[in-house]
């Protein structure tokens, strides 16, 4: 199959310098050019994944990258994906299905088995778009991994990418990890690299003209781009790196005034796909925390408890940390909990894992709040969804479309005979469909559900945050002026570009494409 794409990609000095970001507003920028433009990450690791229309997994920030671009998410844009469900081992996920989990040696291995879906992958996108804009994976320069190298040099090589490296000035070292990156690849490698990118700085960029200078004169290539720090602009993360940013950060969205309300998330050891909770954070009225102890529980008017991929250990740590005890007493004192997915399942009677899929842990009581057992299986369910809302929450049915989401897990759960459904799945991978899924307590105060991005759907969250509102004596919240969660996001993109078009040689790179 021939590639006729042009291909642009971000490689970085280290992990979390940027290129994410970047390779969004090179799509959102050559779209906006006219290009028919894609993006394309061989080997991602990520705690948040999205399922795609034909029911494939792949890593956010592809997903961000491709609404970036004006697509539909595709698994050929992030053919591996690794999850990590403990310290030294991932679930590796090949074009959007599960193959099991692996440790780092044993993935080590089977590695170049993967070099052909990678570039089948490739190549189908390459077939049919102008553009590839790529991104690379930590450092481009980690040598003792060279030799099975998917995502960086090598498939710089496969695409005949023209590259650009990015480095943190926030952190520090710039000038050595820009320089020093370049030294220790081969003439070949760095007859690649078009130019550099110098990114996060804070201050006036005036004082690192000279800077500039020094690293020009002594790469004798140039700085494309010297790229301001910037809040204004909200995108989905996906990463460990990025949540702990948060955390340090405190409260997002509009904690502030008595008349606010506070959500918090638990911030499990294995907690994934905690961008269900991005839709809260610019929400008028409403302030968004994650915490991680118990201290911390009765500051807030609901608890919800994430997804995560390792419910049985992330369970027992609830246990251990004293939050478990303190979510009851939260409950018990007015409190409302909220479960999604791994959470969900958090919220039964027991989760067992007589497999190991994955856990070394068999069995782990639950906290017994929502009447039903989960147990983990083999294979995992990958789906969107679109689903009826049933009563139970007080959300006044009439004001609330359907809601739509995915499901990722290897549970099933089994509710008992009096448990309250939650909703009705109606659609599933495009297909009619007819499954009850999720549970809620008597008076709705302890509920839960399979689908992520529930609360994507304006109706739906604002639904949630007005019965929320009532219970906590906080009924003048102003949602009516509340905004459309994908206006919003769409709104992020056309910022982002207008951000790299101020602060980077748009036209120098579109000339190194060749376009």
């Amino acid at each position: 199959m021939s590639m006729n794409a042009k291909a642009l990609m971000f490689l970085g000095t280290g992990s979390d310098v940027g290129k994410s970001v970047l390779a969004a507003a090179y799509c959102r920028i050559l779209r906006q050019e006219g290009f028919r433009v894609a993006p394309f990450k061989a080997q991602n690791m990520a705690l948040n994944s999205f399922i795609t229309p034909e029911g494939g997994e792949m890593g956010r920030a592809q997903v961000v990258q491709a609404e970036a671009a004006g697509l539909a998410p595709h698994v050929d844009m992030n053919p591996i994906l690794l999850k990590p469900t403990c310290q030294m081992g991932s679930q590796v996920i090949v074009r959007g299905r599960s193959v099991g989990n692996y440790s780092a040696l044993e993935y080590y291995h089977f590695k170049k088995e993967l070099v052909s879906v990678v570039r089948e992958s490739y190549e189908r996108l390459a077939s049919r778009y102008e553009v590839i804009v790529i991104e690379g994976a930590g450092s481009a320069v980690e040598l003792n991994l060279r030799e099975h190298d998917l995502v960086n040099l090598s498939m710089a090589a496969m695409a005949d990418a023209r590259c650009v490296l990015v480095g943190d000035i926030d952190r520090g070292g710039i000038f050595a990890a820009l320089l020093g990156s370049t030294m220790l690849m081969t003439p070949e490698e760095r007859a690649r690299i078009t130019g550099f990118m110098v990114n996060k700085l804070r201050g006036d960029p005036r004082l690192f003209a000279n800077g500039i200078d020094i690293i020009e004169s002594r790469s004798g290539l140039p700085v494309l781009g010297v790229i301001p720090h910037f809040d204004h602009i909200a995108l989905q993360e996906e990463d460990s790196v990025a949540l702990k940013r948060r955390m340090e950060r405190g409260s997002r969205g509009q904690e502030e005034g008595a008349a606010s309300l506070r959500i918090g998330v638990v911030r499990l050891p294995f907690i994934s796909n905690y961008t269900d909770f991005d839709c809260f954070e610019q929400e008028p009225g409403v302030g968004l925390v994650y915490f991680d102890g118990p201290r911390r529980v009765f500051d807030f008017d609901a608890i919800i408890l994430p997804g995560s991929k390792n419910t049985l250990e992330d369970l027992a740590y609830l246990k251990r940390t004293g939050l478990a005890e303190a979510l009851m007493a939260f409950l018990k004192s007015g409190g409302t909990v909220v479960g999604l997915c791994g959470g969900y399942q958090m919220l039964g009677r027991s989760v067992r894992d007589p497999h190991g899929v994955e856990s070394g842990l068999r069995e782990v009581a639950g906290l017994g709040l929502l009447d039903m057992e989960t147990e983990m299986f083999q294979d995992k369910i990958t789906s969107q969804v679109e689903a009826e809302v049933l009563d139970g929450l007080g959300l006044g049915d009439s004001r609330i479309e359907r809601v739509t989401g995915y499901e990722i897990h290897m549970g099933r759960s089994t509710p008992g005979e009096g448990a309250q459904p939650l909703f009705r799945i109606v659609r599933r991978d495009g297909k009619a469909a007819n499954v009850e899924d999720g549970l809620h307590g008597a008076d709705g105060r302890v509920w839960g559900t399979y689908i992520h991005g529930v609360f994507d759907g304006d109706g739906f969250r604002r639904g949630f945050l007005r019965s929320l509102g009532l219970r906590s004596g906080k009924e003048e919240i102003p949602l009516s002026d509340g905004y459309s969660y994908s206006e919003w996001k769409e709104r992020q993109y056309e910022l982002l570009a207008d951000h790299a078009r101020r602060h980077t040689d748009v036209r120098r790179i579109i000339d190194a494409l060749g376009l």
